[in-house]
């Protein structure tokens, strides 16, 4: 799963450059959590929240429906 999942990530990753940020995975944990850090401009800030949830999660659970959810550490 966790190899599914930085493909997932990969596909998300020039967006967020584009915009001076990046996401880095932390873990994958057996029951379907990832964590990931957001860095660069996406630290901090107001609206990564909702990128988190509408588009990085989003992305990855089509990607990998058997992840449940995405966390930021």
């Amino acid at each position: 799963m966790k190899e599914q999942v930085i493909k997932a990530l990969e596909k998300v990753r020039p967006g967020l450059q584009a915009d001076g940020g990046d996401v880095e995975l932390i873990d994958v944990s057996e029951d379907g959590v990832v964590k990931v850090k957001l860095t660069g401009a996406c630290h901090g800030c107001p609206m990564s929240q909702m990128t988190l949830k509408m588009g990085i999660e989003k992305i990855i659970k089509q990607q990998v429906p058997s992840v449940k959810e995405v966390v930021s550490v």
